[in-house]
């Protein structure tokens, strides 16, 4: 499953980079919420990276950024989650998941299953361990989203495969 799509890597000076970002940051606001109504959900699931996922992987590391940095700072102010004791690791998480995702789609220019689950791969060993270092109470914590969050991951790679085709057709 691999399909050659036109990725875009906008600019900071450009308005686009700012409107495309602002409309995933809302995404990342709504699907949190959905997912939070369910026990567990937002633990389970991890909804507040998937549109930064698809954002950096579509339109460049810039717009990535934006959403992966703002996404869980306006999450965090609006509704409380997640919770100020976290969010400095959900921070981490995002913006290596932005930086991985614009890399994987600026080096090989495609979208594919394989592609997109090194970058989940990569975010999530990598803040883990930097959840581990810095972050958490211990191992057991840091690891959190291993034990619990694989229906999340494979949402955002097959949800984020299937969503950046979608865009691509639009």
């Amino acid at each position: 499953m691999e399909s050659v799509v036109k990725l875009y890597s906008l600019s900071y000076s450009n308005s686009k980079t700012y409107l495309v970002a602002l409309l995933f940051v809302a995404g990342n606001i709504a699907l949190p919420q959905l997912f939070h109504l369910a026990p567990q959900g937002g633990m389970t699931w991890l909804p507040i990276y998937f549109f930064t996922l698809v954002g950096a992987y579509k339109y460049g590391w810039k717009v990535g950024l934006l959403t992966a940095i703002a996404s869980p700072l306006i999450n965090s102010a609006l509704f409380g989650m997640p919770a100020p004791a976290v969010l400095p690791a959900i921070l981490l998480k995002s913006v290596l998941l932005a930086a991985g995702a614009g890399f994987m789609a600026h080096r090989f220019q495609k979208v594919s299953v394989l592609a997109l689950l090194a970058v989940v791969l990569f975010y999530q060993v990598v803040g883990t361990l930097g959840e581990w270092a810095f972050f958490a109470d211990g191992f057991y914590a840091a690891v959190q989203d291993f034990r619990i969050g694989i229906p999340g991951m494979l949402l955002q790679v097959f949800g984020g495969y299937a969503f950046i085709r979608y865009l691509i057709q639009k």
